[in-house]
């Protein structure tokens, strides 16, 4: 519907950008979030006329604060989707804690922090998507991955179970788990190990991030309203179940 205040969190670049894109281009009024990247927040707002709001989504009050000055600019928050995500990678007898929580943290208590901030007024209003990023190392697992896969299987599961949650209130929760896209953190695998992946992907090649934007666009419109709990696979048939 358009004039629907939508937030992308990470939402400056890659996967989280192409999705705020699309969001203007269907009549929403986005919002992204960030965290470091100044120079492509400024950018990308430049470019895209997208506002972007700089916190932390693991930090639980920086959450409170930056949905409620989004409120404040744009009006109550319609659509979220929980895009932020980092790597920390190595295989788990390598690993510190520092590299498992900063991915914890970032990629799956983020989730909650923004859900929490939002939910009450989508409550109120009888209306509210949700779409969370999983992926498909998350589904299938990954070698020196145990952080992430963990991160993204978890999400998968709240989106279950906050679908239910959400159901009555007109609150569809859904997740997508993209396979390998062409993003600055794919493209920063070394060659040799990205043409390994490349060739165990049916369709022959990496997706695009306007690919996951299309399928974030079917799940928050207003007469999607019937899909819930449901884990939208775009990974180029790399992973079937």
């Amino acid at each position: 519907m358009a004039g629907r205040v939508a937030v992308v969190t990470g939402g400056t670049r890659g996967i989280g950008a192409a999705i705020a894109i699309a969001l203007k281009n269907a009549g929403y009024r986005p919002a992204v979030t960030y965290h470091g990247n100044d120079e492509a927040a400024r950018k990308f707002t430049a470019e895209t006329g997208i506002k972007a709001y700089k916190f932390d989504v693991a930090d639980f009050k920086q959450c409170e604060a930056g949905v409620k000055k989004i409120a404040a600019d744009l009006g109550p928050v319609d659509v979220l989707v929980n895009n932020a995500g980092i790597t920390r990678d190595a295989t788990l007898h390598k690993m510190n804690f520092e590299q498992w929580n900063e991915v914890i943290q970032t990629n799956l208590t983020s989730c909650f922090n923004m859900c929490r901030c939002v939910i009450d007024s989508m409550r109120e209003r009888n209306f509210g998507r949700i779409v969370n990023i999983g992926s498909i190392n998350g589904q299938a697992g990954q070698y020196g991955q145990v952080n992430y896969a963990a991160a993204k299987s978890g999400i998968h599961g709240f989106t279950k179970a906050l679908a239910q949650e959400g159901a009555a209130k007109g609150i569809t929760v859904n997740a997508i788990a993209p396979g390998y896209i062409d993003t600055d953190m794919v493209r920063a695998v070394p060659p040799n190990v990205l043409e390994k992946i490349v060739a165990r992907v049916p369709v022959g090649r990496l997706g695009k991030a306007e690919e996951i934007a299309r399928g974030v666009a079917f799940l928050v419109a207003d007469d999607a309203g019937f899909i819930t709990g449901s884990t939208l696979s775009i990974n180029g048939g790399q992973h079937m179940y």
